[in-house]
């Protein structure tokens, strides 16, 4: 199974026109993970692109930078701009949006590639999977996930149908999913890596709790980087989607805080 060392992964997701730049500055205040989805209605995936050809310009690597992006199903598409056969079968649908990625990323590999959720039918879902497997054995991706995917059953059925296990697991953490409490578990116990957004939008309630604030004043460090320390000890790569190069630099240097053991079991307490 391909792994890679990350604390936190930049997201792409709604920047647009300004991609490639905050990519750059991403890369730059020194992430090494990017994220993005082959899904013109919500992502500048060529933007992601332009900013890592920039940055090769500049001397980096391609192989420094984890480079993820997503197989986003018709469901998910701005029908008017969907960067694949609309009506195609969902195997070439996979293939051809795989292309466009690369295309788009200006690479020939992808260390992960997901699917953006989970089809109406586990028949479909199993069909985008094997087409999935099948890029993952020419060697142009290093490893598979899933996102979007709240119901464990489903992610169970998968892990055992699937022949390359998922690797990953990116879902919203919020409250209204008992914070995937069970789901979690399970990626730990197959050693699935759990990737979270909306991790700060929709936890305002956790960055404004006493435990937290009075852990940021121990620790002169704010609040959102105490959150991260948590998140980053209790085994979860969070994505941030910040604009601001201030907040990407504090937000890096979260990982820097070592809390102990007492200080975790208090914070398990704010997601129950």
């Amino acid at each position: 199974m391909y792994t890679h060392n990350l604390t936190l992964i930049y997201g792409t997701a709604w920047k647009k026109e300004r991609t490639k730049e905050l990519v750059i500055q991403a890369i730059k205040a020194g992430f090494k993970g990017i994220d993005t989805a082959c899904q013109p209605k919500h992502y500048n995936e060529a933007g992601v692109g332009e900013a890592l050809a920039a940055m090769a310009q500049e001397g980096f690597r391609r192989e420094d930078i984890f480079l993820q992006t997503k197989f986003t199903p018709l469901a998910g598409q701005d029908p008017l701009n969907v960067p694949y056969a609309k009506k195609a079968d969902l195997s070439t649908q996979v293939a051809e949006s795989f292309e466009v990625s690369k295309e788009n990323l200006q690479t020939d590999y992808i260390d992960s590639l997901l699917l953006h959720s989970p089809l109406s039918s586990f028949k479909d879902l199993e069909t985008v999977w094997r087409a999935m497997e099948e890029i993952a054995q020419r060697g142009e991706v290093k490893q598979l996930g899933i996102s979007n995917i709240y119901d464990l059953h489903t992610l169970q059925d998968l892990y055992k149908m699937a022949k390359i296990k998922p690797s990953v697991v990116q879902n919203r953490f919020y409250a209204g999913s008992g914070y995937d409490k069970e789901i979690r578990h399970f990626c730990k116990t197959h050693n699935i890596i759990y990737q979270s957004f909306w991790t700060l939008t929709a936890n305002p309630h956790i960055l404004q709790s006493t435990e937290l604030v009075e852990l940021s004043k121990k620790y002169n460090k704010n609040v959102i980087q105490l959150f991260f320390a948590y998140l980053h000890q209790t085994g979860i790569t969070p994505l941030t989607g910040t604009t601001n190069i201030e907040h990407m630099q504090s937000d890096l240097e979260s990982f820097d805080i070592v809390l102990d053991d007492s200080e975790i079991l208090n914070l398990h307490s704010l997601f129950e």
